[in-house]
Order: C-alpha cells, then structure tokens, then sequence
C-alpha cells in the first residue's frame, strides 16, 4: 500500500454487531458494456494495465510486510493473477522486514467515474493474512484521505474467512475522516474454499456491494468537507489489490499461521 497511516484504518469494529443485510438479485442489470479487461491469460502481468508498487514499510496501519515485485510475490500463472505473501526476510532499498507480499494498482492504466467493477477471486485464509480489493481516487480532488473517498469493495480477515467486509470511507482529512459499511457472511464454506465474484455497482449518489451475483449492502449517505453530495465519490477513482500481513485490522500472524498465503485473481472486469 501507499507509505500514509491511514488506507482501510482501524476499519471497522463492525462485524460483531451489524445485522446481516438484506440480500437479493439485480433484476434490471446496470452499466453492460465491457470498457476494460484483464483475464490473466498470459504468462506475465499486463503492465500497460498494471503498476506493481514496491514499497519497504507496507500500506501503514501498523502492517508487517514489504511490497516488492518478485515473482515471488506478484506473478501471472494458469490463468490467474497470484499475489503471495511470504515469512521470508525480504528486502527493498536495503530495508528488510519479516514479511514480503505484493500490491498492484491500476492508476493512470485504468481510471474510472462510475460503473460496475468486478473481480474474481480466492482468498487466503489463516491469522494476520489481509487480502483486500479497493479503490482510490486518482486525482485527490477534494483534499487527501479521506476527504477524496475510498471505496472498499472487499476486505477479509484471514481469521475470519467465511466474512468479508464493504466499505466507503470519506468526510475529512485524516485524522478527522470517519467511514461507513457492511459485512457479509457466506451462509456455508469460506471465501477460503473457491472463487467468488465481488463487486461495486457505483451510480451518482449510490454505492452497491455485489457478491457471486446478489446485491449485499447499498450506501446512499456520505459527504466530503472537500465539496457537496455526491462528492468524493464523483470522481475517477483506480483499482488496488494486495495481500497484506499483520496490522489494526488482522492482528499479527502468530503459529498457526501457514506458509505462504496466496491471492488468485481469475478476471477483473470493469462495465459502464
């Protein structure tokens, strides 16, 4: 993640207490036209559609890994995009740190207003592993985080691999930032076991979380003190995925951690 305090902070003491929303299917689908793909089907990352970041000191919020652009840690293999952490005392700049994993981010390669956006994926269980799929603005119009938004589309507590959770984080600038969003837990299995489709439906003035194709939370409310409703969220924002280690959110890993953990990415399409 970026070198700042902040990106997914503390989120979100909320699984605990937050009714399951309700669930249903899109009977009028949305945004239809297909205006960026990757399938992962080569054998090497698209880097006209990716950056990795390299990045010795994590994504903050107190995590543990470093970013590099190993192959180790960011490869394409039998047609999936694999982010892999390690226990491994890898090194970037002469920074070495017990964890290596990786971070890819499709700023100025693909940025968009509006639309739904789609991806694929098998996330890794076990305690302290972090995977996450999000979004960020890509021009920070309204002031830095958070007062330009953040949108979590996913994020999972290794330790909790049966419940994600969807987020919009916006409001001021930090520390002054505030959040708001759901969880969601699989009726049976783990996000663990197979592949599962997670996705926003993102409209002017309204935010939808979509998992394996039912509708699972919608957000109508927020502000920026940066300009009016509808903004942040109406301005081009980018795509992010990464496997962190450690951190506010997870914890540290501990012994029954295994390792390594791995990230699989089939697709991430993007329709308006």
């Amino acid at each position: 993640m970026l070198l700042r305090p902040f990106c997914l902070l503390l989120p979100l003491m909320l699984a605990a207490t937050w009714p399951q929303p309700v669930v249903a299917e899109d009977p009028t689908p949305r945004f239809t036209k297909l205006v960026w793909q990757d399938e992962f089907n080569g054998d090497a990352l698209d880097y006209s559609k990716w950056g990795v970041e390299v990045n010795a000191f994590g994504g903050g919020n107190g995590e543990l890994q470093i970013y590099t652009d190993r192959p180790e840690n960011v490869r394409v293999e039998d047609g999936h995009l694999v982010l892999e952490a390690h226990r491994d005392r890898a090194a970037v700049s002469g920074v070495s740190r017990e964890y290596s994993s990786g971070r890819v981010r499709t700023k100025h390669r693909g940025d968009w207003k509006y639309g739904r956006i789609e991806v694929r994926a098998k996330l890794p269980d076990g305690q302290g592993v972090w995977p996450a799929i999000w979004m960020l603005p890509t021009d920070d119009a309204y002031g830095t985080w958070a007062a330009s938004g953040e949108i979590d589309i996913m994020e999972m507590r290794g330790q909790q691999p049966d419940t994600v959770l969807g987020t919009l984080h916006y409001g001021a600038t930090w520390p002054k930032n505030t959040h708001s969003g759901q969880p969601y837990q699989l009726p049976e299995g783990s996000f663990a076991d197979a592949f599962h489709t997670f996705a926003v439906v993102w409209q002017p003035g309204q935010i939808e979380w979509w998992i394996d194709g039912r509708r699972v939370q919608t957000q109508t409310k927020w502000h920026s003190t940066g300009g009016d409703f509808p903004a942040p969220f109406d301005r081009r924002f980018h795509l992010l995925l990464n496997l962190a280690v450690g951190g506010g959110f997870v914890g540290p890993p501990d012994d029954t951690t295994p390792w390594p953990r791995k990230m699989e990415v089939d697709y991430v399409r993007v329709y308006q």
